[in-house]
């Protein structure tokens, strides 16, 4: 890859200089073919990407390797083979090549299989007081011309998503207990939380 800073001293050197292809090459470090191809276009930067990885000795050897790659991945943790054991199970049916290969088609395996979206489900609809949402909150009120500070109780149910807020000058696990008590009983489930015990 030619960077903008190589393509600009190439046409310095050869432009404002006034330098020989063959001198700039010494100087620079680069071949005669690169310094032509440099001065002949007009692009600032010139890169080279492989569009497909040739794999001659993995290729016959593909389905065998992603087999094992998926038999090692099945297993628990622990008795996982490593890498070079995957390699040398390889070779054992016949592979000539290097591991290098067998590295780096593993490492793209592995990627391929990590960028695949685990199969989730998150439950989105809920019975009736199954389950609600709770929080607490202080609260400053003015209660008979006297700025007082109030502890607020929040509940949300999941299945209707109607709210409910109940406050209180104490806070205390009774009260509450008290407040989903409400929640649910406007809900029309009366015997999810019975406050009585309470009592």
């Amino acid at each position: 890859m030619l960077v903008v800073e190589t393509v600009a001293k190439v046409r310095r050197l050869h432009f404002v200089q006034g330098l020989a292809i063959k001198a700039i090459c010494r100087e620079l470090g680069l071949s005669r073919k690169v310094v032509r191809k440099v001065l002949r276009s007009g692009a600032t930067e010139f890169r080279y990407e492989r569009t497909r990885q040739p794999m001659p000795k993995l290729g016959a050897w593909q389905g065998d390797l992603d087999r094992l790659l998926a038999e090692n991945a099945g297993r628990a943790s622990r008795e996982r083979l490593t890498l070079m054991r995957v390699f040398e199970a390889l070779r054992g049916l016949g592979y000539a090549g290097g591991y290098d290969t067998v590295r780096r088609y593993a490492r793209g395996w592995a990627q391929s299989r990590a960028s695949t979206p685990a199969a989730a489900f998150v439950p989105l609809s809920f019975s009736p007081g199954e389950a609600y949402q709770f929080d607490w909150s202080h609260e400053v009120v003015l209660i008979g011309g006297a700025t007082v500070t109030v502890k607020g109780a929040h509940v949300r149910l999941c299945h209707s998503r109607m709210p409910y807020a109940r406050g209180a000058l104490l806070a205390m696990t009774r009260y509450h207990i008290v407040s989903i008590s409400g929640a649910t009983h406007a809900a029309g489930r009366p015997n999810v939380w019975d406050a009585s015990v309470l009592e």
